[in-house]
């Protein structure tokens, strides 16, 4: 666990990098099209490899510490960010609340004709945000990303404290 800190831009980066392969590997493979809040939820993930990137580059100079310290505090606020922003959709999907307005829904997934329709301007209608598309343990894919998010948020505050440590 404590090489874990230790090197935590690297293991967001991996972590991120693998949470979006995930996602699209349901999205190809599964044709479980993303609604709105789903595609949201990736561009956290995005904003994290980015910002793991930064503070991996940041490892090799002079301002090591400080600089791998602040990435892993930044990185926690977006991963709480994003634990917040699946919160939501979790609880949109229980009904718990209305989701926005442009996430009402439509397509449930994407076909070839789709994608040629794509290619010549078309827009593709989303499918609603309030209906898991998948569901494991009682628990949708928001639902675990919340959690996922949460997990990651807490293990960079941690990564911080390491580097403030060392």
């Amino acid at each position: 666990m404590r090489a874990l800190l230790r090197h935590w831009p690297w293991s967001a980066l991996i972590a991120s990098a693998a949470a979006l392969a995930i996602a699209h590997a349901f999205q190809t493979f599964a044709h479980l099209a993303p609604c709105e809040l789903c595609l949201k939820q990736r561009e956290v993930y995005w904003m994290a490899v980015a910002l793991a990137a930064v503070g991996i580059i940041a490892g090799f100079t002079p301002w090591r510490v400080r600089g791998v310290r602040i990435a892993c505090v930044a990185l926690a606020g977006i991963f709480a960010w994003g634990a917040v922003l699946a919160g939501y959709h979790a609880g949109v999907e229980w009904k718990w609340w209305p989701g926005p307005a442009s996430c009402s829904g439509g397509a449930a997934s994407v076909s070839a004709a789709d994608l040629a329709a794509l290619l010549h301007g078309a827009r593709l209608s989303m499918p609603s945000c309030d209906t898991p598309a998948w569901v494991f343990l009682g628990l949708s894919m928001a639902g675990w990303n919340a959690l996922a998010s949460l997990i990651l948020a807490i293990l960079s505050v941690l990564g911080a404290m390491e580097r403030r440590a060392a």
